[in-house]
C-alpha cells in the first residue's frame, strides 16, 4: 500500500510539475483536489486519523515514562551495596528495552493501518465522485 500512495503523489506531482497545460490546468486540479479533501467521507477519515494519532502518541510516553520509574526504582533501591544497585538497574534497563521496543513498534503498525484506511477510503470517495 505504501507503494501505492507513493506513485500516486508522485504520478500527481510529476503531472502538475511537468504539465505544459499552465496555470489554467493547475488551477483545474488545485481546485479538483480541494473539493475532493472538502468531502464529507475525507473529512470523517481526517478526523478518525486526527483521535487516532492523539491516543497511539501517547502509548510510547507511557511506556518510556514507566520503564524510566522502573530503572530509577531498582538503582535507588535500599540495602544494598552500590554494585547491586548498578546491578539491578542494569537489569531492569535491558528488560525496559524490549517494553519500549514493542510500544514502539505497535505505535508506528497502527499510524501506518490508520492512515492506510483513510487512503482507501479517500480513494473510493474520490472515485465516487468522479463516477468511476
Amino acid at each position: 500500500m505504501r507503494g501505492k500512495v507513493g506513485l500516486v503523489i508522485g504520478l500527481a506531482a510529476g503531472y502538475v510539475l511537468g504539465t505544459r497545460a499552465g496555470r489554467e490546468r493547475y488551477e483545474q486540479i488545485k481546485e479538483q483536489a480541494a473539493k475532493v479533501w472538502n468531502l464529507d467521507p475525507v473529512q470523517e477519515q481526517v478526523g478518525k486519523v486526527k483521535d487516532f494519532a492523539k491516543s497511539t502518541a501517547m502509548a510510547l510516553p507511557n511506556t518510556l515514562w514507566d520503564s524510566a520509574v522502573k530503572v530509577t526504582k531498582a538503582a535507588t533501591s535500599k540495602g544494598t551495596t552500590p554494585g547491586q544497585k548498578l546491578d539491578s538497574a542494569i537489569k531492569t534497563g535491558k528488560a525496559q528495552v524490549d517494553d519500549v521496543s514493542v510500544a514502539a513498534q505497535t505505535s508506528a503498525g497502527a499510524v501506518q493501518d490508520a492512515a492506510e484506511d483513510a487512503f482507501d477510503d479517500i480513494s473510493e470517495a474520490a472515485a465516487e465522485r468522479n463516477g468511476a
